[in-house]
C-alpha cells in the first residue's frame, strides 16, 4: 500500500444474497481525509463499511488494501448489559489496545459518564450506552476509524464530543470514514462517497 493511501478499493462490488448492492468501486482514502458515505436507506452504506472492516468478508469482491490497526463503531452499541461500563469499555478494546485502569476511566469521563464506570449497562439509557462505545475515540491509537451512524441516541453535548474527536483525528493526520443522514458541524473539508443503490457504480467527489 502507498504511504499516501489508508485504503485503496478497485472495482469492489458487496453482494448480499443474490442482491448486488453497489460494483465498480474504485475509491482511495488518504491520510488526514474526512469522508462521508451518503445514500438513501438500503442503498448499502452500512453492508459496504462492515464488508471493508471484515465483519461480512463473504459479500466483498474486488480488491481491498486497508491498515490492520482500523476502528470500527458499528450502530449497533454492543454493549453488554451485564457489564459496568468499565468493563464494557475494556471489552470493546480487546487486545488490540494496551490501556491502563486510568486511561479507561479517563475515557469514560470524557464522554460524561463520570459517575457511572461502575454502572451496570442496563441499568443506563441508551445515549449512556452509546457513550460507552464513543469512549473507545478518546483511546484508539489507529490511523482509520469507520463510523457506523455515530450520531444514533446522541444528545446536543454527545455530538459536540464526537465532532471534537473527529476533528483530532483527522488534523493528526489519521483519516474518517463515516455514515449519517445528517452532517456533522466541522472546519474540515469533507469528501463524499455517494452510493446509488440496486448494484450501480457510486459517485465519489
Amino acid at each position: 500500500m502507498s504511504q499516501a493511501y489508508l485504503l485503496q478499493c478497485a472495482d469492489l462490488a458487496v453482494v448480499r444474497g443474490t442482491r448486488c448492492l453497489l460494483s465498480q468501486l474504485n475509491w482511495q482514502v488518504k491520510a488526514g481525509e474526512l469522508w462521508q458515505i451518503k445514500g438513501d436507506n438500503g442503498a448499502g452504506k452500512t453492508s459496504l463499511m462492515r464488508a471493508i472492516a471484515g465483519l461480512a468478508p463473504q459479500s466483498l469482491e474486488g480488491s481491498l488494501d486497508l491498515p490492520s490497526d482500523f476502528l470500527f463503531l458499528g450502530h449497533k452499541t454492543g454493549v453488554k448489559s451485564d457489564f459496568t461500563a468499565l468493563e464494557n469499555l475494556r471489552l470493546h478494546l480487546g487486545h488490540t489496545q494496551n490501556c491502563d485502569d486510568r486511561s479507561l476511566h479517563d475515557a469514560l469521563d470524557e464522554v460524561g459518564l463520570g459517575d457511572y464506570h461502575d454502572e451496570y449497562a442496563y441499568r443506563l439509557s441508551a445515549g449512556q450506552q452509546r457513550r460507552i462505545a464513543l469512549a473507545q475515540l478518546f483511546l484508539a491509537k489507529s490511523s482509520l476509524w469507520f463510523l457506523d451512524e455515530p450520531l444514533t441516541a446522541i444528545d446536543v453535548d454527545g455530538v459536540a464530543i464526537i465532532e471534537a474527536c473527529i476533528e483530532r483525528q483527522v488534523r493528526s493526520g489519521g483519516s474518517v470514514v463515516y455514515t449519517s443522514h445528517q452532517s456533522l458541524k466541522l472546519e474540515l473539508s469533507t469528501r463524499t462517497l455517494h452510493l446509488r443503490g440496486r448494484g450501480q457504480v457510486p459517485d465519489v467527489s
